[in-house]
């Protein structure tokens, strides 16, 4: 059985970004010490409900801005977390961060809570591109929070971009990832602005006060981008996702066969690769959204609500992993986990999906259930197949470079 992973929202922030559709709050830091508590009350819920006990090898902290909580609270949570669930010696726990919001002392003590991986929200390199998505910080301070992350012993680092900005040019973004690289992080993610229904961004857009990003110039950003990571290091094992590898085993896999369903970068993201796996996740927090026990499910917004809704229920007779928090809960058909299993593995741009492994996870080929699609996707360009390594009977099944730019067109095809 597979180790399952642990997501936690942390819906606060100091200012709401113009862009942002997540589920975040600005001005109500006054509830974190309540909300760290139904925090632990729901982890203390979901392990009584659990008729064994959970394997955990990663745990991720979202938001939101994660860094407004003090050390003593995150070691707070995951003293519950590791009393409630086996967590693996090695497990990857990774928060969030904006830069500014750190500094030297804090980050060694969150090191000390057993915190080994941070994500920065830099997204640009550019004052004025910070300016317009609303960034406190600029990017003498995305180096500070760096340097101080290494002094503090951190040697996984995530720097989180954004491309395809209203009136963003190819130079600028040129220049960001150059800026970029010469921090030397260990992974880089990069995803194009998309302008949400509800947010400040989606509304100035729509009348015609915010320029629409053009989409042929995204698209030549996001062909840059690849080009420029790949030749600094970077394996693209997802299709918004670079890491590096360590040195012996990039030569390992330039020297021999390996098995595509192995085949991710050192320094990939372990938590998102759950996601992408199509593998079990616990959801804690207002606005969560959890994969377990066949559910998908997710948690009420609003941070009073969820907080009451916790601080005053019993002990409930709900199934696994459900709480009194949950707001939605589906319980999946087969189709659905086929569906979700092609839409998610097929982001993996090294690994896709080997028809091995759909056999052995679904009992049936492949080609059985989506035969005629995969055929006209291969025949559009947007997907190939190769032989896996892992057996010369088995076909591998990725998205083309075409493909990963019009990811849409061909993750419509197994909804």
């Amino acid at each position: 059985m597979s180790p399952t992973s642990i997501y936690l929202h942390i819906p606060f922030c100091k200012h709401r970004c113009a862009y942002c559709d997540f589920n975040t709050y600005a001005g109500q830091e006054s509830l974190i010490p309540e909300y760290v508590n139904a925090l632990i009350r729901e982890i203390e819920q979901v392990s009584e409900s659990a008729n064994q006990r959970v394997d955990v090898h990663t745990i991720f902290f979202g938001g939101g801005t994660p860094s407004l909580l003090t050390a003593p609270q995150f070691d707070s949570i995951l003293r519950a977390l590791r009393h409630a669930f086996a967590l693996t010696a090695d497990a990857e726990i990774s928060i969030e961060a904006n830069p500014g919001t750190l500094n030297l002392q804090k980050l060694e003590d969150l090191r000390k809570t057993g915190i080994n991986r941070i994500s920065l929200g830099v997204q640009s390199a550019n004052t004025e591109e910070l300016r317009m998505l609303e960034r406190i910080h600029d990017f003498f301070t995305v180096i500070q929070s760096v340097s101080d992350a290494r002094k503090a012993g951190f040697d996984n680092l995530n720097l989180d971009l954004i491309y395809g900005l209203p009136e963003q040019t190819l130079e600028s973004w040129k220049t960001t990832l150059a800026r970029v690289i010469d921090l030397h992080p260990e992974h880089i993610s990069a995803y194009a602005l998309t302008l949400e229904h509800g947010t400040p961004f989606g509304k100035w857009s729509s009348k015609g006060l915010l320029p629409i990003p053009d989409s042929d110039l995204a698209a030549e950003m996001y062909e840059h981008t690849e080009e420029f990571l790949d030749a600094n290091g970077y394996v693209h094992y997802e299709i918004s996702n670079w890491a590096k590898d360590v040195e012996s085993q990039k030569s390992k896999v330039e020297e021999q066969t390996f098995d595509l369903r192995l085949s991710t970068p050192s320094f990939a993201c372990k938590h998102n690769l759950q996601y992408w796996r199509s593998l079990p996740y616990l959801a804690f927090g207002a606005g969560a959204h959890g994969y377990a026990n066949g559910y998908r499910y997710s948690n009420m917004l609003r941070i009073k609500t969820y907080i009451d809704r916790l601080t005053n229920s019993q002990s409930t007779n709900l199934p696994f992993p459900l709480t009194p928090a949950a707001v939605n809960h589906h319980k999946q058909t087969q189709q659905d986990d086929i569906s979700d299993y092609m839409i998610n593995n097929l982001r993996l741009t090294q690994v896709g999906v080997a028809e091995s492994d759909f056999r052995e996870r679904f009992g049936v080929g492949l080609l059985d259930v989506f035969g005629k699609e995969v055929e006209e996707l291969i025949r559009l360009g947007l997907l190939e197949k190769q032989t896996s390594e892992v057996s010369e009977t088995s076909e591998v099944y990725r998205l083309t470079k075409r493909g990963r730019l019009l990811g849409n067109q061909v993750f419509v095809k197994f909804v």
